[in-house]
């Protein structure tokens, strides 16, 4: 059970929680309720509606990776060129 008191990602979200009832019940009657709805996202993309043909690719393909980029300034991938191991001492310790 998620912590009550948690921000996180099981903290309030009503409509969700309604889709998965929604879903649920959908199960329960065999589908029939959930595959119109596929059915109409299907329709829209269909008709051109490029938001629904965006989603259905998300949904059968993934959606598509982001470029790992830069900026004017800065390449999108810095190369280490060195690394060093420095050990210091606390400052007053006398035991190294």
């Amino acid at each position: 059970m998620a912590n009550p008191g948690s921000r996180g990602q099981q903290r309030d979200k009503p409509y969700r929680d309604a889709l998965r009832m929604a879903i649920a019940d959908a199960e329960a009657k065999g589908f029939k309720a959930l595959r119109k709805v596929a059915e109409a996202h299907l329709d829209k993309a269909m008709e051109g509606d490029m938001a629904a043909i965006k989603e259905l690719g998300d949904r059968l393909d993934g959606k598509v990776p982001q470029a790992v980029v830069g900026d004017a300034d800065h390449d999108a991938i810095q190369v280490i060129a060195e690394i060093k191991r420095v050990i210091v001492d606390k400052p007053g310790d006398s035991n190294s």
